[in-house]
Protein backbone atom coordinates (compact mmCIF):
# COMPACT_ATOMS: atom_id res chain seq x y z
CA UNK A 1 0.00 0.00 0.00
CA UNK A 2 1.43 3.29 -0.68
CA UNK A 3 2.47 5.99 1.46
CA UNK A 4 0.70 9.26 2.03
CA UNK A 5 2.95 11.87 1.27
CA UNK A 6 3.76 14.08 4.52
CA UNK A 7 2.18 17.50 4.69
CA UNK A 8 5.54 19.10 5.33
CA UNK A 9 5.65 22.04 3.19
CA UNK A 10 4.61 25.25 2.99
CA UNK A 11 3.41 28.05 0.68
CA UNK A 12 4.59 31.67 2.03
CA UNK A 13 3.81 35.22 0.94
CA UNK A 14 6.37 38.21 1.55
CA UNK A 15 5.41 42.01 1.07
CA UNK A 16 8.06 44.03 -0.41
CA UNK A 17 8.74 48.08 -0.51
CA UNK A 18 7.26 49.80 -3.11
CA UNK A 19 10.70 51.01 -3.90
CA UNK A 20 10.82 47.54 -6.06
CA UNK A 21 8.77 48.82 -8.71
CA UNK A 22 11.84 50.79 -9.42
CA UNK A 23 13.33 47.41 -10.70
CA UNK A 24 13.34 46.98 -14.75
CA UNK A 25 12.96 43.66 -14.36
CA UNK A 26 10.31 43.54 -11.69
CA UNK A 27 7.89 45.83 -13.74
CA UNK A 28 8.61 43.20 -16.99
CA UNK A 29 7.48 40.77 -14.86
CA UNK A 30 4.09 42.85 -13.96
CA UNK A 31 2.54 44.51 -17.21
CA UNK A 32 -0.70 43.80 -15.41
CA UNK A 33 0.49 45.67 -12.15
CA UNK A 34 -2.66 47.69 -10.70
CA UNK A 35 -1.57 51.13 -8.70
CA UNK A 36 -1.80 50.68 -5.13
CA UNK A 37 -2.01 47.30 -4.72
CA UNK A 38 0.82 45.05 -2.76
CA UNK A 39 4.22 44.22 -3.89
CA UNK A 40 4.72 40.64 -2.94
CA UNK A 41 7.08 37.25 -3.61
CA UNK A 42 5.72 34.16 -3.47
CA UNK A 43 7.35 30.91 -2.76
CA UNK A 44 7.33 27.76 -0.92
CA UNK A 45 9.84 25.98 1.69
CA UNK A 46 10.10 23.05 3.81
CA UNK A 47 10.53 25.07 6.69
CA UNK A 48 8.72 27.36 8.79
CA UNK A 49 7.96 30.33 6.96
CA UNK A 50 8.99 32.86 9.39
CA UNK A 51 12.33 30.71 9.38
CA UNK A 52 12.59 30.70 5.75
CA UNK A 53 11.95 34.93 5.53
CA UNK A 54 14.65 35.32 8.38
CA UNK A 55 16.70 32.96 5.89
CA UNK A 56 15.93 35.70 3.23
CA UNK A 57 16.41 38.45 5.03
CA UNK A 58 20.11 36.94 6.53
CA UNK A 59 21.72 36.33 2.51
CA UNK A 60 20.94 32.44 3.33
CA UNK A 61 19.65 31.03 -0.25
CA UNK A 62 17.96 34.24 -0.79
CA UNK A 63 15.75 35.71 -3.76
CA UNK A 64 17.31 39.41 -3.89
CA UNK A 65 14.08 40.99 -4.18
CA UNK A 66 13.03 39.20 -0.59
CA UNK A 67 17.04 40.43 0.99
CA UNK A 68 16.49 44.07 -0.27
CA UNK A 69 13.23 44.67 -0.07
CA UNK A 70 11.30 41.84 1.94
CA UNK A 71 9.06 43.75 4.60
CA UNK A 72 6.83 41.30 5.89
CA UNK A 73 5.40 37.93 5.81
CA UNK A 74 1.81 37.68 4.49
CA UNK A 75 0.08 34.83 6.34
CA UNK A 76 -3.37 36.48 5.57
CA UNK A 77 -2.55 35.15 2.04
CA UNK A 78 -1.30 31.98 2.80
CA UNK A 79 -1.94 30.47 5.95
CA UNK A 80 -4.92 28.54 4.52
CA UNK A 81 -3.06 26.43 2.29
CA UNK A 82 -0.50 25.08 4.54
CA UNK A 83 0.46 22.63 5.39
CA UNK A 84 0.87 20.49 2.42
CA UNK A 85 2.77 17.86 0.47
CA UNK A 86 5.46 18.24 -1.56
CA UNK A 87 3.96 18.30 -4.97
CA UNK A 88 0.89 20.23 -3.69
CA UNK A 89 2.96 22.88 -2.52
CA UNK A 90 5.16 23.51 -5.90
CA UNK A 91 1.79 23.58 -7.79
CA UNK A 92 0.18 26.02 -5.40
CA UNK A 93 3.07 28.24 -5.08
CA UNK A 94 2.31 28.65 -9.25
CA UNK A 95 -1.27 29.33 -8.86
CA UNK A 96 -1.16 31.60 -5.59
CA UNK A 97 1.10 33.66 -7.89
CA UNK A 98 -1.51 33.60 -10.71
CA UNK A 99 -4.28 34.90 -8.69
CA UNK A 100 -2.27 37.41 -7.25
CA UNK A 101 -1.75 38.68 -10.29
CA UNK A 102 -5.06 38.43 -11.30
CA UNK A 103 -5.82 40.47 -8.74
CA UNK A 104 -3.37 43.24 -9.54
CA UNK A 105 -1.03 42.70 -7.16
CA UNK A 106 3.34 42.85 -8.54
CA UNK A 107 4.35 39.32 -8.10
CA UNK A 108 7.52 37.87 -8.44
CA UNK A 109 8.26 33.74 -7.71
CA UNK A 110 12.08 32.19 -8.41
Amino acid sequence: MPRKPRATYHVYVVELEDRVWNNARFRRCNPDYRLGMPFVYVGMTGLDPDLRFDRHKAGIQANGFVEDFGVRLRPDLYAVYNPMPYHAAVEMEVELGIALREKGYGVWQA
